[in-house]
């Protein structure tokens, strides 16, 4: 039997610990980007910034969906946001605050833009549009509290989806399905001996050996 895909909303399932903030400073997403987001100060550099958005554009896609946005919506919110990034990145302090509240900000007001969008569009007008501000209020079922939390988990899935493909690339694809299914999974031991034709022995080596290796992959992104 083969067991294929991936199907978790965050580390807890494979018990692994997501290290949080104690401080600002302390963010390790913030350290792990600090290099690249440096170097997106040069814009010829097409290299930095296809790797910046291939590094970003599925979380902020994600969000956007959860937020209420259809896809085309979504899609516009992932164009506007890598722009307004490029705008505003010369005027990033890494010392101000982390880099994922910072881009959590300027995802934000674009997916709130694009209700406002749609809302012109349809000719309906609310006593908030004539403000001019965006607001969390603009969200479906949402306050800054969600979102914030939203963001928050759509992160954590992100990092550990990198992760994840990383180990998959460095090991053999047998090894690998050990680890999907007992892991990810959540099959026994003996079940997966079974239904991949393995020694026990083997599946407990293995799913041993790859959580250290994806814990390794997590610091590693994290750095």
């Amino acid at each position: 039997m083969q067991c294929h895909g991936i199907a978790w909303r965050s580390g807890a399932r494979l018990g692994i610990i997501f290290p949080m903030p104690r401080a600002k400073s302390h963010d390790p997403i913030a350290v792990t980007r600090q290099s690249l987001i440096a170097r997106l100060n040069d814009w010829g550099d097409q290299r930095k910034w296809q790797e910046f958005f291939e590094a970003y554009w599925q979380l902020i896609h994600s969000v956007a969906l959860r937020a209420g946005l259809r896809d085309d919506e979504a899609q516009e919110v992932v164009q506007e946001t890598c722009i307004a990034v490029a705008k505003n990145v010369g005027g990033y302090d890494y010392k101000a605050g982390s880099f994922k509240s910072w881009l959590l900000q300027m995802a934000r007001w674009r997916i709130t833009d694009q209700f406002r969008k749609r809302d012109k569009r349809r000719s309906v007008r609310s006593e908030d549009d004539t403000r001019g501000t965006a607001t969390l209020d603009r969200l479906p079922g949402s306050g800054e509290r969600a979102f914030t939390e939203m963001w928050e988990e759509e992160w954590q899935q992100h990092v550990l989806a990198a992760a994840l493909a990383r180990v998959k690339r460095r090991v053999e694809p047998g090894h690998y399905q050990i680890f999907d299914c007992t892991v990810v999974k959540q099959w026994s031991a003996a079940k997966a001996a079974k239904e991949l034709g393995v020694n026990i022995a083997q599946v407990y080596l293995v799913r041993h050996r790859l959580k250290g290796l994806l814990k390794k992959e997590l610091k590693e992104i994290e750095r």
